[in-house]
């Protein structure tokens, strides 16, 4: 750990390291902002809530489906630093545009920017992780991974407390600050050019999306790593969408304890990308995946028995008051144990995409599993509001989420039986 920790010294980690962590910051910021003003300021009907939650998820993950394969052929064929500098400007600008919406209250300003946002996320993608194998040693890739995952959902964590309590006005300016310091530190990146000769680019994005998907999933292997992180994230989009509704309409709790649920999960996330890199002791490997899965699962069904013997107050109530409540420190932990072992399963997958392929192939890899990552949780946000719309309580979707991480658990044992000396070797 004290050696990974080192890498924060070095100027090849540590800005990339602080403009991702930004990056994450800035956009939890707006998001948990933007989700906190139309739930509990604008709508006031349960319904319209949980339809516009997973609306706002799937349209920030869609541009992740329709832009990967443009994402993955520029990081390939241009400088990476150059793309970095040139994204974060943009932000810049979508940040000018969330902003006013978060003044004006208005809705379409706002998801406008949202989906700009996601755009920004999938350039980003597949640069922060062909990066690490480019500037990193092999035996540092795993550390560089575990730091920038903790670094991200550290930042999603901070975002997240400060959406959740800061006025719609005064995030409004701060996320106009932080998108311009995050593109000074991006300006520091070091330089890392292209490793393909083949400069060409195919901007019909359906066709380059079919064929990177193609190339990448033919490889057993990537197709059962690419399939197990999806079915992580299918289950983090379908939770990220109902945590705020279940905690308004089956809870009976205020914004305070939503923007805790969603701080308790990332905190979680980070400690577990950290705890598995220490129990792997630098190794790749997915001998833990599916017990993580496993494990994630049983917390998932804990947590929908205690939320549907759920006794609600008569009035909603703060985060000091919703502590207090007898099985509120239950509800944590099992929430907690949710993301603790989703960090655990999904952190090594991510470094055996980037270190079980060619350096030339890297960052395109990153961007086909980014396809389907983002087509999963897309399903997983419309399987959500299918399921609501239909009459199904909001408590019993993580019955849903809990199912997915058997399908989880059955992937990552058939990617570790297989693949258990490539692991170890690399």
């Amino acid at each position: 750990m004290q050696a990974s920790l080192r890498l924060l010294a070095r100027r090849r980690f540590l800005p990339l390291f602080t403009t991702q962590f930004l990056g994450a910051f800035n956009d939890n910021l707006f998001k948990t902002s933007m989700v906190m003003l139309v739930t509990y300021r604008i709508f006031s009907d349960d319904h319209l809530e949980a339809a516009f939650n997973a609306a706002a998820n799937a349209l920030y993950i869609l541009p992740f489906f329709l832009f990967s394969a443009l994402a993955g052929q520029l990081a390939d064929c241009r400088d990476k630093a150059w793309i970095i500098r040139l994204v974060k400007t943009a932000e810049i600008a979508i940040m000018a545009v969330g902003a006013v919406g978060l003044l004006l209250h208005s809705v379409t300003l706002l998801l406008l920017a949202l989906f700009a946002m996601g755009a920004h996320s999938t350039f980003i993608g597949p640069i922060k992780y062909a990066l690490l194998p480019q500037h990193l040693h092999r035996d540092e890739v795993l550390g560089g991974t575990g730091l920038i995952e903790a670094g991200t959902y550290i930042g999603v964590l901070v975002g997240i407390l400060a959406g959740g309590v800061i006025p719609a006005p005064a995030v409004a300016a701060t996320v106009l600050a932080i998108a311009l310091i995050g593109r000074v530190t991006g300006a520091q990146v070091p330089p890392a050019p292209p490793v393909v000769e083949d400069h060409s680019i195919d901007l019909h994005v359906v066709r380059a999306s079919i064929r990177l998907v193609s190339e990448t999933l033919h490889v057993p292997r990537l197709m059962l790593a690419v399939a197990a992180i999806s079915c992580f994230w299918m289950q983090a989009a379908i939770l990220g969408t109902l945590f705020v509704p279940l905690v308004k309409n089956v809870l009976e709790a205020d914004q305070a304890v939503a923007t805790l649920f969603l701080a308790v999960f990332s905190v979680g996330v980070g400690v577990g990308s950290i705890a598995i890199n220490r129990l792997l002791g630098g190794t790749v490997s997915a001998r833990f995946a599916p017990a993580s899965a496993l494990l994630m699962g049983a917390c998932l069904l804990d947590l929908h028995h205690v939320a549907a013997h759920w006794d609600a107050p008569d009035t909603m109530i703060g985060w000091k008051a919703f502590v207090a409540l007898d099985h509120a420190k239950h509800v944590l932990l099992d929430l907690f144990g949710v993301a603790v072992f989703g960090g655990m399963f999904v952190v090594p997958l991510y470094a055996f995409l980037t270190t079980t392929v060619d350096k030339l192939h890297t960052a395109r890899t990153v961007a086909a599993n980014n396809i389907v990552n983002s087509g999963a949780m897309v399903l997983g946000a419309l399987l959500f509001a299918g399921l609501v719309r239909f009459g199904v309580p909001v408590a019993d979707t993580l019955l849903v989420t809990a199912a997915g991480s058997v399908a989880a658990a059955a992937i990552a044992w058939r990617l570790h039986r297989a693949c258990a000396p490539a692991f170890s070797s690399t």
